[in-house]
């Protein structure tokens, strides 16, 4: 038997989901700036440099100029292109669209992420082995333009597209358990939920493998998937608003552009575009904004396309 490697894709229309998508994906670029200035500190050492870090100024250990994005974003975007121009979710053109974006010597690639495209450049086989070590964020950080792409699909069509982008660079169900239960929390806030849904989302990530309980403070989180979505769930259900939510775990340092990029992709889902901080949006790269919009827009409206295309096992 084969493994499906593309996915037909639902349209979507309503006017309050565009909104709200849109405002994942500005989120997603927002925490990811925001929090690529404070990568790699501590918490303690971000408290002595800023106080604490609310501006998106650039800098940190990529030398960013402010209002740039890193990986987490620049993915996300070849994901989405990739999504788009096959209209499909189709494993070939997203690792095709990975190995273009590594060939653009990105400011910066995840050892993991790079393994990957380089098995695909070797083999051309879309599925890495699986590995118990690859339960790192990567796979999560850039999922969005699948989560909109496939608004309204059931439970198990999601799963398998999510897999289907997953997978090139990692395979671990570690990864795919907490990569999909964000992508579940963003639809369920696009489509209208409460945070309580939210959070009875996450209960299940938890009851299915409670590594992911979040109920102890996480600083410094890595980038193992696990200590990312402690630290991004923790932010979000214990705070009120977007900005408060993404201070909050910025400012735990560690892996911080990618707790950024996650929390605002959920935290712009449920909050929607008027709860991100202007003086935000404004600081931004605005082509990459630019970017952003058109993307949410279009992944939404794509038509249902059926393609058999199917990798062997």
């Amino acid at each position: 038997m084969g493994q499906k490697t593309n996915l037909a894709i639902k349209p979507s229309s309503d006017l309050m989901q565009q909104e709200h998508a849109l405002a994942a994906y500005i989120g997603l670029a927002v925490g990811d700036a925001l929090g690529a200035t404070v990568e790699f500190m501590t918490a303690r050492e971000i408290q002595s440099n800023y106080g604490v870090h609310r501006k998106i100024v650039g800098g940190g250990w990529l030398k960013l100029k402010p209002g740039q994005v890193t990986d987490d974003t620049e993915m996300s975007l070849s994901l989405g292109r990739a999504i788009l121009e096959v209209q499909a979710i189709h494993a070939q053109a997203i690792a095709q669209a990975y190995s273009d974006w590594m060939h653009s010597k990105p400011v910066d690639i995840g050892n993991t992420v790079r393994r990957g495209i380089v098995h695909y450049r070797n083999s051309g086989d879309c599925i890495v082995p699986f590995s118990e070590h690859d339960a790192g964020n990567g796979a999560c950080m850039r999922s969005l333009p699948v989560a909109l792409a496939m608004l309204g699909a059931d439970e198990a069509e999601l799963r398998r597209a999510s897999r289907i982008q997953a997978h090139i660079t990692h395979n671990n169900d570690v990864s795919d358990l907490g990569t999909e239960c964000v992508m579940r929390m963003v639809q369920c806030a696009i489509q209208g939920g409460e945070k309580q849904d939210l959070k009875n989302l996450a209960e299940e990530l938890i009851a299915s493998e409670p590594l992911y309980a979040y109920y102890q403070q996480q600083e410094n989180p890595s980038g193992y998937i696990v200590e990312t979505l402690r630290a991004v769930f923790q932010a979000f259900f214990s705070t009120e608003n977007f900005e408060k939510a993404m201070l909050d775990v910025v400012n735990r340092g560690g892996d911080s552009d990618t707790t950024g990029a996650i929390l605002g992709m959920i935290a712009g889902a449920y909050y929607g575009s008027n709860a991100i901080p202007e003086q935000w949006r404004k600081a931004m790269n605005q082509e990459v904004l630019l970017q952003c919009r058109e993307q949410a827009l279009a992944l939404l409206q794509l038509a249902p396309v059926g393609i058999g295309l199917r990798s062997e096992l």
